[in-house]
């Protein structure tokens, strides 16, 4: 018989089924693994993981929510950690494929579950595209003069973009590196938002 945890304190228990939930979702996406395969990786039995989580779909929202604010927490930070533009893109990119090259793999979580048709999901991840647009959109708005409304919508292409970018990395096989990634796409990005400059800077010339 597998050897069961020791007793741990609840708040220190649910944080370890997380933690192997997470390996098990990364392992084998959503559909395939269970909610055996999560109790078997962290030594409990199931009642015990029922005790936390009503079920498997709960404990992926969970994750994705946590995970998901982690990464809103690292561009957010990104974007105030300069106020040059050119650095402020670079180092937005640099922080999203950092966050995608973590040794846990948290980004399957967000590209590759095989949940992008699941209403629960779909609404986090649009909370999410809504909370990291509107940061960059402030920052746009603040630096352009660019009405709100628009600056928004700049911030939903931009992130759409790398969003994007990070789904495709994420399915290959052979990958561009961290750094080159990075550049590559910050690259991308600063040539399309460098067409908003300063309000008080003018129009750029060619």
């Amino acid at each position: 018989m597998t050897q069961r945890a020791k007793r741990l304190p609840r708040e220190q228990r649910r944080r370890q089924l997380l933690d192997c939930a997470l390996k098990v979702f990364v392992a084998q996406g959503y559909h395939s693994a269970s909610m055996d395969d999560i109790a078997d990786v962290a030594k409990v039995s199931k009642p015990v993981l029922y005790q936390h989580f009503p079920g498997k779909h709960e404990l992926f929202l969970d994750l994705l929510e946590t995970h998901l604010g982690q990464l809103e927490d690292m561009l957010t930070a990104a974007l105030a950690s300069t106020e040059d533009n050119k650095e402020r893109v670079s180092a937005t990119m640099t922080a999203f494929f950092e966050f995608i090259d973590r040794e846990d793999e948290a980004y399957r979580l967000i590209f590759a579950s095989g949940m992008d048709n699941d209403d629960a999901v779909t609404l986090r991840m649009e909370r999410f595209h809504d909370a990291v647009a509107g940061a960059i959109a402030e920052v746009i708005a603040d630096d352009t003069g660019q009405p709100m409304a628009e600056a928004t919508l700049l911030g939903h292409g931009l992130i759409g973009m790398v969003l994007s970018g990070a789904r495709h990395w994420s399915r290959l096989s052979e990958r561009p590196g961290l750094e080159v990634s990075s550049q590559l796409t910050s690259r991308l990005a600063w040539r399309g938002i460098s067409g908003f400059p300063k309000e008080s800077e003018g129009p750029e010339t060619a």
